[in-house]
């Protein structure tokens, strides 16, 4: 084998597996669009957000480090409860 052939394959198999990686998330691939609430991280003194808990556990099945992926996302948290979202409204806007 040559050396360019050695590196040619080299690099689809690292492409191949970053891929893997990074599109194998539950919650990132099937969790719909990502919304503020999520993404951002709650301030002091304010309620913790919610896991999506089949996400997790489909994550930590299937391939755990798809869970650090929807974790760096935010794509595992739920969405913000409407009842909830004129109160994170207020907040923000402060």
């Amino acid at each position: 084998m040559t050396k360019q052939f050695v590196k040619t394959r080299f690099t689809q198999t690292l492409l191949l597996l970053s891929s893997v990686i990074l599109l194998n998330s539950c919650a990132t691939i099937l969790g719909g669009r990502r919304t503020a609430y999520q993404v951002t991280k709650p301030q002091p003194g304010t309620p913790q957000r919610e896991v999506r808990v089949v996400a997790l556990v489909a994550d930590l099945l299937i391939f755990w480090p798809a869970a650090v992926v929807d974790f760096a996302t935010g794509a595992i948290y739920r969405p913000i409860p409407r009842k909830q979202y004129a109160a994170y409204q207020d907040m923000k806007s402060r």
